[in-house]
């Protein structure tokens, strides 16, 4: 396969996401591994999916990052990670060691930061597809970058470009920051603008382009809008500003990424063998032989 197809591991979304999507599950040693498993089904069938030749992994850090310095409040109603998570985070890591998957994460930084500064490196050399369990990235898609990402289960998946992000948002991916600093984000506590819903922001971002101009227009007090949109707006200008600032991934964090450490296939089959069958994934042994290219 000569064109380079980069698969960027959105590490903690999926694995939260597989973590509610399967039933607990135990191995022989009674440690809780429903969330590993569901990772490894969705990455199995990402690869396979995309013809996935080069794979990277971005967690997150237990470290405060600086939208919370900027903003207190930020993600301050997220439920504790269940502690049949947590048991599993070191053993995603053991596995993906073992498959010789680089991990990136760094303190001060969420992993969609890293996700965003890796697709921006690596796009000029390859394909990316970023791997996630939300649609926070789909502000990177472009013409190199899509989002792959989970329909209902975990079995059904979604490939976001950017006429599929356009058909459902109304705003094309380089303006989804901009829709979303009016919406707010709730599981983050992005607190946007209140009284602005989703129908409303997808208008307003295709008729200004961008929070930046919207605010100009405002300014000049001829924009034509409803009364209550204009208060909305005006009152809570510093919120929208603040939102826009909290949901735009930073994309050159310093990091020390090389596209060909990368290469998905070089691991030793005997290692990882064994820690399938540590975990009792014998029939993921098999499955992993069909996605090697």
């Amino acid at each position: 396969m000569n064109q380079k197809k980069l698969l960027i591991i959105d590490g903690h979304s999926l694995l939260y996401r597989a973590f509610h999507a399967l039933p607990p599950l135990t191995n022989s040693k009674g440690q809780m591994t429903n969330a590993v498993y569901g990772f490894l089904l969705i990455l199995f069938k990402a690869i396979k999916d995309v013809e996935a030749n080069y794979i990277v992994a971005c967690f997150d850090t237990k470290k405060p990052t600086f939208r919370h310095k900027d903003f207190k409040d930020y993600k301050v109603h997220r439920a504790p990670m269940p502690d049949g998570l947590i048991s599993q985070m070191p053993i995603m890591k053991q596995v993906l060691e073992a498959l010789a998957v680089p991990i990136f994460e760094k303190e001060g930084f969420e992993a969609d930061d890293l996700v965003a500064t890796i697709a921006q490196k690596a796009k000029a050399n390859a394909e990316v597809f970023i791997l996630s369990g939300d649609l926070d990235n789909l502000q990177l898609v472009d013409e190199k970058v899509f989002v792959y990402t989970l329909g209902k289960g975990i079995k059904d998946s979604v490939v976001y470009n950017e006429a599929r992000v356009l058909e459902r948002f109304g705003v094309r991916p380089d303006q989804m920051n901009d829709f979303k600093a009016l919406t707010g984000d709730a599981s983050d506590n992005v607190p946007g603008v209140p009284g602005i819903g989703k129908t409303t922001a997808a208008d307003l971002i295709q008729r200004y382009s961008s929070i930046e101009n919207l605010y100009a227009e405002l300014a000049t007090d001829t924009a034509v809008l409803k009364p209550k949109v204009k208060e909305a707006l005006k009152q809570n200008k510093e919120k929208a500003i603040l939102s826009l600032h909290l949901v735009t991934t930073k994309k050159d964090v310093d990091i020390d990424f090389n596209l060909a450490s990368c290469e998905f296939g070089k691991f030793e089959k005997g290692k990882i063998s064994t820690v399938f069958n540590e975990l009792g994934f014998n029939s993921l042994i098999d499955r992993l032989k069909t996605i090697i290219f």
